[in-house]
């Protein structure tokens, strides 16, 4: 295994030309990079410094590595050096956010407002969410993610929560299902529009509905919640969608509150540990969660 620090030993003792002015430069004894030098001829098959009158030459494989060396230590000095103060007004960076239908358009005006004020030179990229699965964050395909965590969410993952959501119903202005209070004869009796989530159809409104006694008649599946608002909006049948996830995308429709108890949920952040530190990506985060609790 290479002995990285005779890297460093190198550097000054070619800088100096000296054993004794390296010796000072890192503190040690001239006896100990007498040491260090030997060492070093071993490893580099080479004497790298030879006497000349009162002092020492560098060798021309000393004169070779001189510029290579230093690069490299300086370049490890930069990696180990504590990171330096984030400057917005300069940060270029594109960032990938994966979120669920209805997010972009209810959080993403006032996420934008804030990149650009702040760091113009930051680039933002959406891309839908149509899994839970946790290989694009645990790739780098993704830099933060939005949803909620349950049992399926990889145990690795960072989380920090945005807001609490609830269920509500939605429906064209005008239908009769906003005319009174709703009940569950009349939401059983409507025509539904069924969400497809995670690859089954979503469960939690029909399991709320049924312990309750209403059954669902379901007329059409669709696979997110813009598609679902959009036909709520156009025709006859009703949906059930998160509330504050979706307000971006319920213009021109008709809301509801259920009638029947379903348990609220919430929506978090999620992202890889490996960016637990990049002060760009805390930067984000803290952007988000201020984008989501205005």
């Amino acid at each position: 295994m290479p002995d990285f620090n005779l890297l460093v030993t190198l550097d000054v003792l070619l800088a100096e030309g000296s054993v004794a002015g390296a010796a000072r430069r890192l503190r040690l004894s001239p006896s100990a990079m007498s040491r260090a030098l030997t060492r070093l001829r071993e490893v580099t098959g080479d004497p790298l410094l030879v006497r000349a009158g009162r002092g020492l030459v560098p060798t021309p494989r000393a004169l070779e590595l001189r510029g290579q060396v230093g690069m490299i230590v300086d370049g490890a000095r930069a990696i180990l050096r504590p990171a330096e103060k984030l400057d917005l007004a300069t940060l270029e960076r594109r960032f990938v956010l994966r979120t669920s239908e209805g997010f972009v358009e209810t959080f993403g005006p006032r996420l934008i407002a804030q990149i650009r004020e702040e760091a113009p030179g930051v680039t933002l990229q959406f891309v839908t969410k149509p899994d839970k699965e946790s290989a694009p964050l645990r790739e780098g395909e993704v830099d933060l993610e939005t949803g909620v965590i349950d049992r399926t969410t990889a145990p690795e993952l960072r989380a920090l929560p945005l807001f609490d959501d609830r269920w509500v119903g939605v429906a064209r202005v005008g239908h009769p299902v906003l005319d009174a209070r709703m009940t569950l004869k009349r939401y059983g009796a409507a025509e539904h529009v069924q969400i497809l989530r995670r690859g089954l159809h979503s469960s939690e409104v029909d399991e709320a509905a049924a312990a309750s006694g209403a059954q669902r008649r379901i007329g059409i599946i669709v696979n997110g919640f813009a598609a679902a608002v959009a036909l709520a909006r156009d025709t006859d049948l009703i949906a059930t969608v998160p509330e504050r996830h979706t307000d971006g995308l319920r213009c021109g429709v008709g809301t509801f509150v259920l009638p029947f108890a379903i348990a609220p949920f919430t929506i978090s952040m999620l992202w890889h540990p490996r960016l637990d530190g990049d002060l760009a990506h805390r930067w984000l985060r803290s952007c988000l969660r201020r984008a989501c609790c205005t």
